[in-house]
Order: C-alpha cells, then sequence, then structure tokens
C-alpha cells in the first residue's frame, strides 16, 4: 500500500499541469473544438444521414484531409484538382436544395474547396472544374445521359472563364432539381405501365403534354419552382387527360420508361434559363 502511494504521489499532477489552459471548456474553445464539433452536428442535422456515425467519422476524415499541411508540411501543395472535386461534391451532397440555407452553406463551401489556390495557381473556380463537378452530379440519378448532356450546354462555362458563385450555384442547383424532376417523372411512369416496363402510347403522350402545359412558358430563374408542377398537374387533370387520350381508338404503340424519361427531362432543360 505504501509503495502505491509513493507510485501515486510521484505521477500526481501539479497544480498547473492540472488547470493547463484553465478549466476544461476554456481548453476545448481555444483549441477550436468547440466550433468544430458544432459545425459538425449542424451538418449531421442539415443532412439526416441514415447513419449519423458514419457520417461524422467521414466528416472530420475528409476534414483533416483537406486542410493545409495535413501530411504534416506547413508549406505543402494543397490537394489536385481530383481531391478537391471530390470535396466540393460531397459539400454539396450534405443537404437537400430544400434546405435553402444549409444547401446555400454547403454551396459555399464547395465553391472554396473547389477554388482553392496554391504556390502555382491563383484562387478561384473555372469553368472546367466547374463543369466537370456538374458532370458528376448528374452521374447519380435517374436523368437520362441525353437530357444531363444538354442541361450542362445551358449552364456551363468556357474552361478558362472565371465562375462567379451565383453561376456556381445555379448550375449545382439545377442539376440537383433535374435529378429530382427525372425521379418524379419515373415514378409517374410506374403508374403508367403497371409494372410491365412499357405504357400504352396515347396515356404517356398525354401526360407529357399536361406536364408540358404545367411547366408553362418561357424560362425561369428559380429551377426548383418546376417541381411544383405536380401540384399543378393533379390527380383529376391527370385522370381527365388519360381519360380523353383512351378515347381516342386509333392503334397506340406502346412507350419505353427510357423513352417516357428522355421526352420528361427534355421538358425540363428546355425550360432551364441559360447561362450568359
Amino acid at each position: 500500500m505504501a509503495a502505491y502511494e509513493k507510485r501515486r504521489a510521484g505521477t500526481a499532477p501539479t497544480p498547473a499541469a492540472s488547470t493547463g489552459l484553465g478549466n476544461e471548456a476554456d481548453f476545448l474553445l481555444q483549441a477550436g473544438v468547440t466550433a468544430m464539433v458544432r459545425e459538425a452536428l449542424l451538418k449531421v442535422l442539415e443532412a439526416r444521414p441514415e447513419e449519423p456515425v458514419s457520417f461524422l467519422a467521414d466528416y472530420f476524415e475528409r476534414l483533416v484531409l483537406g486542410s493545409p499541411g495535413a501530411a504534416g508540411d506547413a508549406t505543402a501543395e494543397l490537394p489536385g484538382p481530383s481531391q478537391r472535386l471530390a470535396r466540393a461534391l460531397w459539400y454539396v451532397h450534405l443537404a437537400h436544395h430544400s434546405h435553402r440555407t444549409a444547401f446555400d452553406s454547403n454551396a459555399g463551401a464547395a465553391y472554396e474547396a473547389l477554388g482553392a489556390g496554391g504556390r502555382r495557381r491563383k484562387a478561384g473556380v473555372d469553368g472546367r472544374l466547374y463543369t466537370e463537378l456538374l458532370r458528376r452530379i448528374c452521374q447519380h440519378g435517374a436523368a437520362p445521359a441525353e437530357a444531363a448532356a444538354a442541361l450542362l450546354g445551358r449552364v456551363r462555362c468556357r474552361d478558362h472563364e472565371a465562375v462567379p458563385f451565383d453561376v456556381f450555384r445555379y448550375g449545382v442547383l439545377t442539376c440537383f432539381v433535374l435529378l429530382e424532376f427525372a425521379a418524379k417523372a419515373d415514378a409517374l411512369f410506374g403508374v403508367l405501365d403497371g409494372g410491365c416496363g412499357a405504357a400504352d402510347g396515347r396515356l404517356c403522350q398525354a401526360v407529357l403534354r399536361a406536364l408540358q402545359d404545367a411547366l408553362g412558358t418561357g424560362h425561369c430563374s428559380l429551377p426548383g419552382r418546376y417541381l411544383e408542377v405536380g401540384s399543378k398537374l393533379g390527380p383529376d387533370g391527370l385522370a381527365l387527360a388519360m381519360e380523353r387520350a383512351l378515347q381516342d381508338r386509333k392503334l397506340s404503340t406502346s412507350m419505353s420508361r427510357d423513352e417516357f424519361l428522355k421526352k420528361a427531362t427534355a421538358l425540363f432543360v428546355a425550360k432551364v434559363k441559360p447561362v450568359e
């Protein structure tokens, strides 16, 4: 017992060491941990992932790897284009575009990550990286490749052109809206085909005409507005259009899911305001 007390006395911290920078809260605050954890928790609440712990682990890993001098060299070169694109892509997926404040914040973080400068380049986002980010966003979802390519043609910038943040945000937002619009069109076709993989062409054309009428004329600077067309269509309006189509006694060919999605998303892309 005496030996244990002697060892304990030899390892006991001094009063100065026990206080450190003050109390625990002061230490966390001065080290920046409090703000970092608060920001991480806000990201969790914004994104509401299915696996919050994995989300946090990924968040802190990217935070460390994306910081200058992460390899131990304070003058280390910042991440290359591939790393910056991956980090920007991760940021823009953190929150749904309907959560405007969170989405705008994440878009700003993505813009900064993508445009980070280094010893050999000036800070800023150029058209090449911007367009590549949009292309990667459009890869994940039900949007046909033709629709994604047509959309990029309307919102892209020249490779060496400096991209302002408002253009960057508009392009990113429009891509996400296209993906959601395509998903809604896909769900609509699932009602038309009854699980058979092909639907009556008359019904599909009637629904596409109703969709076109709901989209209206002209261009809109707020792409998210086009997701509200479902409320304009309404079940009664769709039912009436489909009933009229079925009264047509002309022979009708079937329409595949791919063809329907291409036609539906083409209607959306045609309404997107081009970047000038």
